[in-house]
């Protein structure tokens, strides 16, 4: 492929253009400020690619997802979370014996040191359950002095292992206290998925068993959640990362980025929605209306998506599997009727279609939650959950590029001219 060619003022200048996997390209403008004095200004970076990655295939024309080369759907219909975690961390999916050792070093590490529960308590039971896993993930790392070195292979794959296996315990803990309830220790004898269910739901007043279609289901959400490119959330992780921070510290930030309403907060943002319909009392003709209205403030949340101009491929794996959980459980509830309603009535309006605003992932995952039981301020905690080992790939492949750079994004400035100080009184 050629260069790119450059002009400005009386000069032409080149840049290399560096080619993917899958016949995209970048044009390499490292060498631009030094050689012309300029820097590029990209809002939002929508067109910015910070480095080169090997993890996940994201093409939004066609509505295509890959973790490592191997299409969501094959994954999701097949594998299990832990598998996909290996998978995204290793960049091959494991032979048996080394999915049953993987899997056998996350049960092993499950349990939370009795003393955490007192950072748990610290909190108001009204906290958001986003802050507490923010605050508890960020407080591991003085739990874990052995596992902070990024720069350790050993110790980077141990805290690695342990974060994906403590945060579920940190999740239901957190709840756990919230709703006045004891807190449940994990079962090392259950599967990720049940076992966190189990650590959720259950009392010790009564034996609990973990439903299998909610099970299933719960896996294949943390699956279709487990990584999508250099999102906000994932930016952040990687943005401390690149200062050497410890693995902890990094992902606590990648919580806090996803806590936005604009990114993880979406699925919560399409439940609270729902409710403003219901409480509005408008009819589903009278909603269309309102959303179509550009001066009106309503808008249609879980419709559309940043990169996906065509179906959002986990949205379509999504749909069919939060039919199955609403028939298996026999729910009757006015807001997953609506959610439904609505859904079909955006499908058939040429307003939407034209436009390309099928319902993405956030619009079924919070009907699915819903559905479990799960309380609509723990849908984003869900979403942490299952993009956690995304998180981890995503900073253990920076952490390992030798041509890796410490982020230091520049800016245009725009303020004021240069100015002489006032004394105080004379302002």
């Amino acid at each position: 492929m050629a260069d790119a060619r450059f002009l400005y003022e009386d000069h032409e200048l080149t840049f290399p253009v560096v080619e993917g996997t899958e016949s995209d390209a970048a044009v390499d403008i490292s060498a631009l400020r030094g050689k012309t004095g300029l820097v590029t200004l990209d809002r939002g970076f929508a067109n910015t690619a910070e480095g080169q990655s090997a993890i996940t295939y994201i093409n939004g024309e066609e509505g295509i997802l890959r973790y490592r080369g191997y299409p969501i759907e094959q994954l999701a219909e097949k594998s299990s979370f832990l598998e996909v975690a290996y998978l995204l961390q290793y960049g091959e999916l494991p032979t048996k014996a080394e999915l049953d050792e993987y899997e056998e070093s996350i049960t092993r590490h499950t349990l939370l040191r009795e003393d955490v529960k007192h950072l748990f308590e610290a909190f108001p039971h009204t906290a958001h359950p986003m802050q507490i896993l923010a605050s508890a993930t960020s407080a591991l790392a003085t739990y874990y002095p052995d596992a902070l070195d990024p720069m350790d292979r050993e110790s980077v794959d141990l805290g690695s292992r342990r974060l994906i296996a403590k945060t579920p315990t940190m999740v239901a803990w957190s709840y756990k206290y919230r709703v006045h309830q004891p807190y449940v220790y994990p079962d090392n004898n259950l599967d990720y998925a049940s076992n966190f269910l189990r650590m959720m739901f259950s009392v010790p007043a009564e034996e609990y068993l973990a439903d299998r279609v909610i099970a299933q289901a719960l896996n294949m959400l943390l699956i279709l959640h487990a990584d999508h490119g250099q999102n906000c959330s994932s930016s952040a992780v990687r943005l401390v990362g690149s200062g050497h921070a410890n693995l902890f510290s990094s992902i606590a930030a990648g919580i806090h980025a996803l806590s936005g309403p604009l990114h993880g907060g979406a699925n919560q943002a399409v439940l609270e929605m729902l409710h403003q319909i219901v409480k509005s009392g408008d009819d589903l003709d009278t909603v269309i209306k309102r959303a179509k209205d550009k001066e009106d403030p309503f808008r249609l949340m879980g419709f559309g998506h940043r990169v996906y101009k065509n179906f959002d491929p986990r949205a379509r794996i999504i749909k069919k599997a939060a039919e199955e959980v609403l028939t298996s459980l026999g729910v009757d509830d006015p807001l997953l009727d609506l959610a439904m309603q609505l859904e079909e009535v955006a499908l058939s309006d040429d307003y939407f279609v034209e436009r390309k605003l099928y319902p993405n992932v956030d619009f079924y995952s919070g009907i699915i939650y819903r559905a479990m039981g799960f309380p609509t301020d723990m849908f984003t905690v869900l979403f942490a959950l299952g993009r956690l080992p995304g998180w981890i790939a995503q900073w253990r492949e920076l952490l390992g590029d030798p041509a890796a750079k410490i982020f230091r994004p520049r800016q245009l400035y725009s303020g004021a001219d240069t100015r002489d100080y006032v004394a105080i009184d004379d302002r």
